[in-house]
């Protein structure tokens, strides 16, 4: 199997549909075998049962859910399935469609290349921005990012893109040190990919925001936990 798609849904039972459609109609008409693991994170809806329910058997394409009570994180979810996904090369994206699937392809390219790792970016000439995120979240976000960067040592300007693929070498070493459950896993893998000497490309993508977002950071505690996740990477 050449390809393993991670998609971590709490409570997505509505936007999982036009997802995993758009997903299988573009992975349907690809050569190579490929799989869609869509990782339940303690969901109180039907998101299981329209994935195993709604969609018929797909050519060269395994779809199948996984879920777990109680929630546990984003982090937690996408851990989950890199640790379980079997293709040469294994990705999450995120279960709103903010990343189009065809936006996999030059990401793919990358790793054959011979980067262990390609991560989507919203902040690199040629990506497109097709709906922005309010003023001050964006402005908030590149706050966070240079003092992430400052922290860790990275140069990177977006890591919280939810579309990123790995070698199944790297997604397993990677994610399986890997310890923090919250939205603040993806500056901790790019950490340990750094500490472990693997590559890391960049790629730019087109990008929606979908204001109904499941995670949410809109107050002073949680922007506090942010930075109290942040700095836990190093310990």
């Amino acid at each position: 199997m050449k390809l393993s798609i991670i998609i971590p849904a709490y409570n997505e039972e509505d936007r999982i549909v036009s997802t995993l459609e758009n997903s299988l109609s573009y992975l349907e008409k690809q050569s190579y075998s490929s799989e869609i693991i869509v990782v339940s994170d303690g969901s109180s809806d039907q998101t299981v049962r329209v994935v195993e329910n709604d969609f018929a058997p797909a050519k060269n394409v395994s779809l199948k859910a996984l879920e777990y009570h109680p929630n546990r994180g984003k982090g937690y979810a996408v851990r989950y399935g890199m640790t379980r996904g079997v293709g040469e090369i294994i990705m999450f994206m995120d279960a709103d469609y903010s990343v189009p699937i065809e936006m996999a392809e030059p990401g793919m390219a990358l790793i054959e290349s011979g980067h262990d790792a390609a991560i989507a970016s919203r902040a690199i000439f040629g990506s497109v921005v097709e709906a922005h995120q309010s003023f001050f979240r964006e402005l908030s976000g590149k706050c966070y990012t240079l003092i992430q960067n400052f922290y860790l040592g990275m140069t990177y300007k977006d890591t919280q893109c939810g579309f990123k693929m790995f070698t199944r070498r790297a997604a397993k070493k990677l994610f399986g040190e890997s310890r923090l459950d919250s939205v603040i896993f993806d500056p901790e893998i790019l950490w340990l990919a750094k500490k472990n000497g693997f590559s890391v490309a960049e790629f730019p993508v087109t990008w929606t925001h979908h204001e109904d977002s499941r995670i949410q950071y809109d107050s002073i505690g949680k922007s506090l936990f942010i930075f109290k996740e942040l700095f836990r990477i190093k310990k």
